[in-house]
């Protein structure tokens, strides 16, 4: 087994634990995550249509 397919596969580990251990924070994290993409892809909107 090579050492990108343990990383991956602690990372996924990881990340089941954390959102059985705090399922709280991570529903925030991932509103925040949404916010902050969803502001970024406005911007981005906003800089294309000034440019025209």
């Amino acid at each position: 087994m090579n050492l990108k397919k343990v990383v991956t596969w602690l990372v996924v580990a990881f990340v089941v634990f954390y959102v059985i251990q705090a399922p709280e924070q991570s529903a925030q994290l991932v509103r925040n995550a949404g916010t902050a993409l969803g502001d970024a892809a406005s911007s981005l909107a906003q800089f294309v249509g000034s440019l025209v």
